[in-house]
């Protein structure tokens, strides 16, 4: 009975102690990272902060009307311009024989967004926001509505700047983008299909995001639709880091990716459309591509890195520094170019009659050049030279050419005067393994793994020293451009 006692008294004790821990356990905090992993974000005193400065743009333009011109249902047109953010693609009504003589008429062309730089009134947007636009509507967050004035538009980066005039208004704060990070909560506001004022949030989805323009995007997965163009990206700071500007979208809607301009891009733009009127930006006058991880192998280079030239212009900056098509432009003003789109941005950046330093791979070799930066000049269509050589007098294929499917010959010295070439050969035919690599007839080989060739001659000796177990490197030229052809010849 005793011993039934005891055992008792210890299993209460032992319920007790355990009782006691569970309570002291329950009262102990949470650890900061199992906290913080439960508590989500809250954008309202960002939306106090920020709203304010952000803005509704109305775009007007004049267009003519009567006279075969399209006609539109009033409240049709209202319904979409106030649902879709733009008006309504016209229809002719019918039955009107007798139409009036053309006229203006200003019609709705579009709704964007935008945010106040400057309590006096100037405000960042979008340039496609404003583009073609007889007449800027800029409506505040408290209704008001001013007149705006095109200050400046820049298409390459898509941002302009407006001017109302007001006095006093609340303006953003800008944000460092380098200490953005991937994972970041970001906020968006804007007019979204003419909503305005909506707010919509998200995280940064990756940074420094090329898409081909001329600069590098923020992207997220903060619902961005048409109408949100122009508006603020902004940090859980209350600080704007990019300018809301392209989705990708199959349907037209949201899918869950948009990019944003960064910031100090957009600033660095603003600065001078406000001082200026527009943008000057520097130019060295080449033409660039990627270099392949075969090309990079192939020719010594290593690493798949730098800026392939394939043109020079005649007399460009770039010319006359000495960079030659084929060369890899590696470095810019000390600045390592991973990737093609890192020139143009780089020199873009640099203020027209800088000399600047460049640093090309050329022929197995590294190589400084000193460049003069000129003012980048409107988009014009590349100047391209025939690919088809009319001059006769082929030479016969040696055994070494027909291996790699090629006939060769001489290039005539009125071509090399007209293509402003030191040497080259000619292209008379390309089958089999050169096919397969992209030559073809036309084409003008200067170089065979990194040995310049002027001659069907030299050709043969160059190919003769190549490693036949791999694929060898030949630079060549088409017309104004210049590129590298990975050919196995034949054993």
């Amino acid at each position: 009975m005793m011993l039934k006692f005891e055992r008792n008294k210890l299993r209460s004790c032992v319920l007790a102690c355990a009782l006691a821990v569970v309570s002291t356990t329950a009262l102990l905090p949470a650890s900061p990272a199992f906290a913080q992993a439960r508590v989500l974000p809250d954008f309202t005193d960002l939306v106090d902060q920020v709203g304010p400065a952000v803005v509704n743009i109305r775009t007007i333009e004049k267009v003519a009307q009567g006279n075969g011109g399209p006609e539109v249902d009033e409240e049709m047109q209202e319904f979409f311009r106030r649902f879709f953010g733009q008006p309504m693609p016209g229809i002719p009504r019918q039955g009107r024989p007798n139409r009036p003589a053309p006229q203006e008429e200003e019609r709705p062309r579009g709704v964007g967004s935008g945010f106040i730089l400057s309590p006096d009134g100037f405000v960042m947007t979008n340039a496609h926001v404003v583009e073609g636009a007889s007449e800027v509507l800029v409506t505040l967050p408290d209704k008001r509505e001013f007149k705006a004035r095109i200050v400046g538009a820049d298409k390459r980066t898509d941002v302009a700047v407006v001017k109302i005039d007001a006095t006093g208004l609340p303006a953003v704060k800008v944000g460092d983008v380098s200490k953005l990070r991937v994972g970041e909560w970001v906020m968006a506001i804007g007019s979204p299909f003419g909503l305005e004022n909506t707010v919509t949030a998200g995280i940064v989805s990756a940074k420094q995001r090329d898409t081909g323009d001329y600069l590098p995007f923020i992207q997220t997965d903060v619902a961005i639709n048409p109408g949100n163009s122009g508006g603020p990206l902004i940090n859980m700071r209350g600080e704007v880091v990019g300018i809301n500007s392209q989705i990708y979208s199959r349907s037209g809607g949201f899918m869950g990716i948009s990019f944003s301009i960064p910031i100090d891009e957009a600033i660095r733009v603003s600065d001078q459309l406000r001082a200026f009127g527009r943008v000057s930006r520097g130019r060295i006058g080449v033409q660039i591509d990627q270099v392949t991880k075969d090309v990079a192998e192939s020719i010594g280079l290593g690493k798949a890195q730098g800026a392939l030239v394939r043109g020079v212009e005649a007399g460009s900056p770039g010319e006359k520094a000495g960079i030659e098509p084929g060369d890899i432009i590696t470095k810019f003003d000390g600045k390592s170019i991973e990737k093609p789109s890192d020139l143009p941005r780089l020199v873009g950046n640099t203020k027209p009659g800088t000399k600047s330093s460049v640093t090309v791979f050329r022929r197995g070799n590294l190589r400084d050049l000193n460049v003069t930066i000129a003012e980048i000049e409107p988009d014009k269509p590349v100047k391209r030279a025939s690919d088809r050589d009319e001059s006769t007098g082929k030479a016969p294929a040696s055994a070494a050419a027909k291996s790699m499917g090629l006939a060769l010959s001489d290039l005539p010295d009125a071509q090399r005067r007209e293509l402003k070439l030191k040497g080259g050969v000619k292209v008379d035919a390309a089958t089999d393994a050169a096919a397969r690599a992209g030559l073809r007839e036309g084409d003008v080989i200067l170089a065979v793994s990194n040995t310049e060739v002027a001659s069907v001659k030299e050709f043969e000796a160059a190919l003769a020293k190549a490693d036949r177990s791999k694929p060898v490197s030949l630079l060549f030229r088409r017309g104004d451009w210049a590129q590298y052809a990975l050919v196995r010849p034949a054993r």
